[in-house]
């Protein structure tokens, strides 16, 4: 990964002054330097001005605006405007519209209103890249490329007959050219649904029953790997113009986005950077924070990496878009840091009076300066001045958890024995209990390195090949901790499920086997015995017959009454755990206890259950980051001559108090 030319941790956000009077640039640069602000990115929704006519082009604005920025020690993070094409774009070519899966063609008149395989789009998109290459290489003011905005945020799937053409291209690269080999991989003599030709081969539109998984499946990889070509090809562009400056596209990892396989989107990254919004009906977002921040941290291979947006306040497109409360900016920024971010920035700089994002909040609210948003702000840039050191630090984590987007897109397919099965819920379910225990947890794919982990944990792994299958089996073999939960090994690659019983691709590691799986309904659980008194199961059981394992706890209501639940199994020089129910939070808040514990993980610190630790580790120091989200002070154990960074306090007494809301960045030497 490269670095950014930008000194200490990145501040600022989107800059749109091409909705606003020229007059209004200096005033916003003015403000920008009492933020603190350091970095802007530019230009992302600007097509439209800059290519008023089909290869005319007019950079005065932009030259304008970079000038100012620079002339203000402000970097810029200029992106290519290819998120949003003109209207006179469409009217020349309305074959680059996208049509949905009922077969309706889409207007233009808002953003990513293309369909990815468009060749016209491509064009008109790769020769956008080269202008603002060639004019910007070696700008003083430019210190990264921001390539497009968020990719697939609302076009991640057309269906018209130009991507049509280009996913048969797709399966005839990944299937050899072979459509026997296809007709196998797609069990395509269920339904009489065997092709006989390429060109019978169309995307999962509309149809009167339940689509073929597998084909659901290959078109999920297919459409991310169709945007991802048209990133590869504006990255290439940009750099032979200018290879010295980074380049890096918004990702979106958080609870509402599913459409892109991130694990391969990461490496044509030379700096990774991510989008991140909360969810109005989350009591806890606070959690949503750090899965998200581990995770993209762990996309990033362990390397810092850029929050690009977040918001101040409200957000615009949910039911109820709700302001944050008082402190809340600020924990939620240093949360990202403390997950590994080197920069914090925002949508929007300056709050917009007109368009769909009008009630969207910004760094510089449509109050103005006398208002809450911005003190905070002004305030946040302080604090990320005080933390300049902390910027190229990293993580450490003794734990992984799995996360595959084929797994989530296979186990939210229709025709599933229960429509309740939400991967990223699962998996939430079990890093929650980790993060208020202050257990520092990395994200790695079923085939990744487990070398440095004592403990794996599979939550939701429905989807898993064979590789992916034996080195996390290998991983406990060799003397790991696995716990795996239910559902999980129960197809190949293809969808197909693996006979003999489930958990499938895990049966031998585990201990166990399944012969029939009983979901539970939306408002039904059973009793658990072994788990602590009153523990429930939720949402799924299943007859589990011991091979080998141990019942660690078992169903005690329900027509699987004293058939186990949990069970233990040692396994090569290793342990494995398999979970065969959701237990209830507090029960599997105890069994996540117990397994971690029995792996020797320990907790970056232990605190308060309302205090949420991390750490970033330095070549001379850790940084160890708190964040008290409750509502009366707690005290914190510290190292002797350990110092708060945000306050420059030495803390000599061994201990910190920390205010109800308040946040501290505690650096001990090593």
């Amino acid at each position: 990964m490269s670095t950014l030319n930008v000194p200490g941790i990145a501040y600022g956000g989107d800059y749109n002054p091409e909705q606003w009077p020229e007059e209004v640039w200096h005033e916003d640069v003015r403000l920008m330097r009492e933020a603190g602000v350091t970095m802007v990115s530019v230009n992302i929704f600007a097509w439209a001005l800059i290519e008023p006519r089909e290869g005319e082009y007019d950079f005065s604005r932009l030259d304008k605006i970079l000038a100012l920025l620079h002339e203000n020690g402000i970097a810029a993070d200029l992106a290519t405007p290819t998120a949003a094409p003109p209207a006179w774009f469409f009217r020349a070519h309305p074959e680059a519209l996208p049509v949905d899966k009922d077969g309706r063609t889409l207007s233009y008149g808002s953003r990513q209103t293309f369909c990815p395989s468009s060749p016209a789009y491509r064009e008109a998109a790769l020769r956008m890249a080269g202008e603002l290459g060639r004019r910007y290489a070696g700008h003083p003011a430019v210190v990264m490329w921001h390539v497009h905005n968020e990719y697939g945020c609302h076009n991640g799937e057309c269906h018209c007959d130009t991507s049509a053409a280009a996913f048969r291209l797709w399966l005839r690269e990944k299937y050899d050219d072979d459509l026997a080999a296809l007709n196998d991989a797609w069990g395509t003599t269920f339904w009489s649904q065997w092709y006989y030709d390429w060109d019978e081969i169309i995307p999962p539109r509309a149809t009167g029953a339940v689509p073929n998984p597998t084909h659901q499946l290959d078109w999920r990889r297919f459409c991310s790997d169709a945007l991802l070509s048209l990133l590869k090809a504006e990255r290439e562009v940009l750099r032979g113009a200018a290879p010295e400056v980074p380049a890096t596209t918004n990702f979106m990892v958080m609870y509402n986005f599913d459409k892109l396989d991130y694990w391969r989107w990461a490496p044509e990254l030379d700096i990774v950077s991510n989008d991140h919004y909360l969810q109005s009906t989350d009591p806890e977002s606070e959690i949503d924070i750090a899965l998200s921040g581990d995770l993209v941290r762990s996309l990033a291979g362990g390397c810092p990496w850029l929050l690009m947006e977040h918001s101040t306040g409200a957000v615009n497109w949910q039911p109820v878009n709700r302001a944050k409360s008082a402190g809340e900016l600020r924990r939620n920024a240093l949360s990202h840091v403390a997950r590994g971010a080197d920069g914090i920035a925002y949508f929007q700089w300056r709050a917009a009076k007109a368009g769909a994002e009008q009630w969207h909040s910004a760094m510089l609210p449509h109050a103005g300066t006398d208002s809450q948003i911005w003190r905070d702000v002004v305030g946040l840039g302080a604090d990320l001045k005080a933390l300049a050191e902390v910027r190229g630090s990293t993580g450490t984590a003794e734990v992984a958890v799995v996360w595959d987007w084929d797994a989530w897109w296979a186990v939210e397919l229709p025709s599933q024995p229960s429509e309740e099965l939400r991967f990223q819920d699962l998996v939430r379910a079990w890093y929650e209990p980790l993060w208020r225990s202050g257990v520092a947890v990395d994200f790695v794919r079923p085939d990744a390195d487990l070398s440095a982990y004592k403990l794996v944990l599979a939550p939701s792994l429905y989807l898993v090949d064979d590789e992916g299958a034996a080195n996390l089996t290998g991983f406990a073999e060799r003397g790991g901790t696995l716990a795996v939960g239910f559902h999980s090994g129960t197809v190949d690659e293809n969808c197909h499920i693996r006979l003999g019983g489930y958990p499938g691709a895990f049966r031998e590691a585990l201990g166990v086997r399944t012969d029939e799986v009983f979901p539970l309904l939306p408002d039904e659980s059973v009793e658990l015995s072994g788990l602590g008194e009153g523990a429930r199961g939720l949402l799924w059981s299943e007859r589990v017959a011991l091979r080998g394992a141990e019942s660690v706890a078992a169903y005690a209501s329900g027509p699987l009454a004293g058939v186990p639940a949990v069970t233990r199994h040692a396994y090569g020089t290793g342990t494995t755990w398999y979970v065969a129910t959701r237990p209830d939070p507090e029960a599997l808040a105890s069994l996540l206890d117990r397994i971690r514990e029995e792996a020797g993980v320990r907790p970056v610190r232990t605190t308060p259950s309302t205090v949420e630790a991390a750490l970033r580790r330095g070549p001379e120091a850790d940084y160890v980051f708190l964040i008290n989200h409750g509502e009366a002070e707690a005290e914190v154990e510290v190292a002797p001559d350990a110092v708060d960074l945000l306050t420059g306090s030495t803390l000599t007494t061994g201990s910190l108090k920390l205010a109800a809301g308040d946040v501290a960045v505690v650096r001990e030497p090593r």
